[in-house]
């Protein structure tokens, strides 16, 4: 394994719930965050915002429902939202912080970067400047799962798999958390999650927290050699420990911290005799949508500046008992045929055209692009330098002072953002 990077300064762990499940078109509810230690204890008070809801935008009444916050709550607790966004990005920004959540990539990330979009504040900033950082607990949870079970209790969905819903495992470790999908009680129980973890194998934790430095994830993706890899993620099932043995087979064509990679758990025939259009059809639909005896090509992106979780191969044998050193118990587990997989690396790596094809299928084309400025965070341009200075300066200002002031804007999306952001959280301006 490669060696992880130094630990942070400190953990902020934090949660959203919000108004709805799109992270981009829905708005924050509550904001809550806890500082810890490199060592997972606690420091500093523990941080609890809410959102008015903007006068624009109408919140979902199931997410109410979940969440226990309604309209009302929130408008009368409730910071505008340019505020709310200003605090929690102040949170976030101190140097040495890593950032960290239970499915905070996908979900409470989405979040902090539309939000701070909205509002005109840097939205990425706070993950990489002075020595900051973010990571997501959640594929810890499934890779010590799929590789180091041992001290923890799985719970079981109904259908044999294990779940890694957060209030499903707290409850089966005897972790408190009291009111699931409240911020704050959802930080306290990441939190003794995170601890429990790092307490029944602190080798393996370490290792982990390592890969939220995208320099160490980039080492392991060897494309000239393409060494397979153990990859966890979402994407694979979790009766399969949602673990892959994957392929690298090309950089990205449109995004430089992507990586293509390719199950080998399934036989690459289809791959390297369809066109990258067929190929296209079969990658970006879901199975339901697939015609019947047809199956998704297991091409997927890597992102290297994500926290993906990926091990060498060698990781997959038995570190104990009879087989300790050969490929046995662990695999035997999470359904790898590594033989087959041999056999299909093998296949792939001495075909010629691979790599361009696939950049080719994800060279785009399968996705409109947006044309509302609050949905064009990644479709728009970054902001170049003078209009960043332009939008430091409207933050400056008092809101006041923004009436009947002019901006020399150079991107087509900021006078509409600017009204927009007015009209939100300072609407009698």
């Amino acid at each position: 394994m490669a060696p992880p990077n130094a630990a942070p300064a400190s953990f902020l762990w934090h949660d959203y719930e919000t108004f709805g499940a799109d992270p981009r078109r829905d708005r924050p509810a509550q904001f809550a965050a806890l500082r810890t230690d490199a060592d997972l204890n606690e420091i500093g008070d523990p941080i609890e915002l809410y959102c008015k809801p903007a006068d624009d935008y109408l919140p979902h009444p199931a997410a109410c429902l979940i969440t226990g916050i309604t309209p009302q709550k929130a408008q009368r607790r409730g910071l505008p939202e340019a505020e709310f966004a200003r605090q929690v990005q102040s949170a976030m920004s101190e140097p040495g912080t890593c950032v960290a959540g239970y499915n905070s990539l996908r979900f409470d990330d989405e979040v902090s970067r539309h939000l701070f979009y909205r509002n005109l504040l840097d939205p990425y900033a706070r993950e990489w400047q002075n020595g900051n950082s973010r990571w997501d607990l959640i594929d810890v949870v499934r890779a010590f799962y799929a590789l180091r079970p041992e001290g923890i209790e799985w719970p079981l969905r109904e259908d044999g798999a294990p779940s890694f819903k957060l209030e499903h495992l707290t409850a089966a470790n005897g972790i408190a958390h009291e009111g699931a999908h409240d911020a704050v009680a959802d930080v306290r129980a990441t939190i003794a999650l995170a601890r429990l973890l790092k307490a029944r194998n602190p080798k393996l934790f370490d290792y982990l927290l390592g890969l939220r430095g995208k320099r160490a994830v980039a080492k392991q993706l060897d494309l000239p050699s393409a060494k397979p890899l153990l990859h966890i993620s979402r994407r694979y099932s979790a009766s399969r420990g949602c673990s892959a043995l994957v392929m690298p087979l090309a950089e990205h064509p449109t995004n430089p911290n992507g990586v293509i990679v390719y199950d080998l758990s399934v036989d690459p025939g289809d791959l390297l005799s369809l066109s990258a259009e067929q190929i296209r059809e079969r990658v970006f639909v879901s199975q339901q949508d697939l015609s019947e005896g047809e199956a998704r090509i297991p091409l997927k992106v890597i992102h290297i500046n994500r926290c993906p979780v990926i091990f060498p191969a060698a990781v997959l044998k038995d570190v104990e008992g009879e087989q300790k050193g050969e490929y046995g118990a662990i695999v035997a587990r999470l359904g790898i045929d590594i033989a087959a997989c041999r056999g299909h690396w093998k296949t792939l790596r001495e075909a010629s055209g691979v790599a361009q094809k696939v950049a080719e299928v994800f060279s785009g084309g399968y996705e409109e692009s947006p044309q509302d400025p609050d949905l064009m965070l990644y479709s728009g341009s970054f902001f170049s330098a003078a209009d960043r200075q332009q939008m430091q300066r409207v933050l400056a200002m008092d809101p006041w002072d923004l009436v009947g002031q002019r901006f020399a804007f150079q991107d087509p999306r900021l006078e509409e953002m600017l009204f927009r952001f007015r009209a939100r959280s300072y609407p009698d301006t």
